[in-house]
């Protein structure tokens, strides 16, 4: 178990959390949820003991092991993979290296002996004699396959590493388990392996993250940072969604009675308060005036852009036809003879494991790449309009303000209309005036949303568009590709955004091509059923 008590934490003067105290038990999973900027990170810190909190303390009940996800990718390089998930557990790797140095001297004396019995009692105790099949076992899970063990993580792409560091967090079944977004760049088969693991995992779990799916699956309590406090729900994302929406609706409602209660009373005493025969009636209305109550309603720091698109024409007959496309990038084929035709009106989410050959398809489509062999062709009626995977090329080095920028990638003239859409996606006041360059991710991908609503396109083409995303921004670009009413081709690691939109699923990967008119659950539930036969 692990508790705070009395916690609080100020940052240049704004105080994040005031008297926090909350108590984690085993056996449940935390999702720690809030705007961006809210401290959810912070508070995980304060947890692992990386940050140091001003007030209050965090209790752990002693003896128990906390593990935290690192977010470091270069940590460890010099290590190889099974070393890296190891050192999940601290102390089984310092009794292993101890050993092994009392092992190899040459005048191996009574003294080590009794050393190294001890040290092999405690090491049988942690299960150290199947900790390298354990680590190979969380490592094949996550799809990080044999052939990569025994590699330094140096040499090891970032996607496996990362599922590297997850497996290092997750080893040894910790007692308290921290992890800040586990799911980034995990594909949909390693995210759903975590999400069976962690439900069977009887642990102390606390979670950040924007997936709300996962957080759905493996949640068992919300905890809420917003209005200034950390608050607890039982239940899971859907469940604490609906019950603070329910709960804010009641309180409006009483609110709007009581104020027209308020009301009627004032009237009342306002016209008999002279009057001697009904002077009493009015200073009972007067306490009943007093002894009412409007709760005021707290300022959310959860803030939701408007996002609509909304294209100019209508598609005609045909959309986009796909002829026999390959491309090899770095020695290697990542598009194979890939042909489909896109119907106008259709939204098609492209899945599979290999991000390179997605994107590569859309920056082909998208007039960025040639392809080595093949065609394609849009119908004549389309405009397009593409939200790439690395937006870099519009922000780096770009010293516009934001004005200047929209203005840049719109047919926008008139400052107020400018800032009218920059408020939209939640740049107010002075934040329209901030240089480009100097843009959080989440802001960049707001500012591109927002430069493909102004486009008037009729196709739009999503490269992993929340990235970087709040869950409330999420949710905002959810509804708006939802209710787009022409062509959409994407890819997300978001499923239920990907469950949401998509009526069609293609995986362009060599050897494993997939095209199908079907949901995303459908699909997954597909693919599931043929690894079993």
């Amino acid at each position: 178990m692990i508790s705070t008590v009395n916690v609080g934490l100020q940052y240049g003067g704004r105080e994040l959390f005031k008297a926090v105290d909350t108590k984690f038990t085993k056996g449940n999973c935390y999702g720690l949820i809030g705007a961006n900027g809210a401290g959810k990170s912070t508070f995980l810190k304060i947890l692992s003991g990386e940050i140091e909190h001003q007030k209050g303390e965090v209790i752990v009940t002693p003896g128990e092991r906390i593990s935290v996800l690192k977010q470091n990718h270069f940590e460890f390089d010099e290590y190889n993979v099974i070393r890296t998930v190891l050192m999940g557990n601290a102390r089984l790797c310092d009794i292993m290296d101890e050993k092994e140095s009392i092992y190899s001297k040459e005048d191996f004396s009574e003294e080590d002996g009794i050393r190294v019995s001890v040290l092999e009692e405690e090491f049988a105790e942690m299960g150290g004699w199947s900790a390298e099949s354990d680590a190979e076992i969380l490592l094949n899970g996550l799809g990080v396959t044999n052939e990569n063990h025994d590699l330094l993580m140096s040499e090891l792409p970032n996607e496996l590493k990362v599922k590297v560091l997850l497996a290092q967090a997750i080893f040894g079944n910790p007692d308290i388990l921290l992890m800040d977004e586990p799911t980034n760049h995990l594909d949909v088969e390693a995210v759903a392996w975590l999400e069976e693991f962690l439900i069977d995992l009887n642990s102390t779990i606390i979670v950040v993250s924007h997936d709300r799916h996962f957080l759905n699956k493996v949640c068992t309590h919300i905890v809420d940072i917003d209005f200034g406090k950390i608050t607890m729900y039982v239940g899971n994302y859907d469940f604490w969604s609906e019950y603070t929406q329910m709960a804010q609706r009641q309180q409006k409602e009483q609110n709007k009675k009581s104020e027209a209660k308020a009301k009627e009373l004032q009237e009342f005493i306002a016209r008999f308060s002279a009057n001697a025969s009904k002077s009493r009636q009015a200073t009972s209305r007067k306490k009943m005036l007093d002894s009412l109550v409007i709760e005021d309603m707290p300022v959310s720091s959860r803030r939701f852009p408007y996002v609509a698109f909304k294209p100019d024409r209508e598609i005609g007959n045909e959309a986009l036809t796909v002829e026999g496309i390959s491309k090899t990038v770095g020695g290697r084929k990542v598009l194979d003879n890939v042909s489909f035709v896109v119907k106008p009106r259709e939204k098609v989410a492209f899945v599979g494991t290999d991000s390179l050959a997605k994107t590569t398809l859309f920056q082909i489509l998208c007039g960025e790449e040639q392809p080595d062999e093949g065609s394609f062709k849009w119908g004549v009626t389309t405009s397009l309009s593409y939200f790439p995977n690395d937006n870099s090329k519009f922000f780096d080095g770009c010293n516009d303000s934001l004005i200047d920028w929209l203005r840049r990638h719109s047919d926008l003239v008139f400052e107020t209309d400018v800032r009218s859409w920059l408020g939209r996606m939640l740049f107010s006041g002075d934040e329209a005036t901030k240089k480009a360059s100097v843009l959080s991710g989440g802001e960049r991908v707001r500012c591109m949303l927002c430069k493909m609503m102004l486009s008037g396109a009729n196709v739009l083409v999503f490269d992993e568009p929340t990235s970087h995303l709040d869950l409330e921004s999420i949710a905002s670009l959810n509804s708006g590709m939802s209710k787009f009413p022409e062509v959409i081709l994407f890819t997300s690691r978001d499923r239920q955004l990907v469950q949401t939109t998509a009526s069609r699923i293609i995986d362009v990967t060599p050897g494993s091509f997939y095209d199908k008119e079907i949901s995303y659950d459908e699909y997954l539930e597909e693919i599931k059923e043929n690894d079993k036969s």
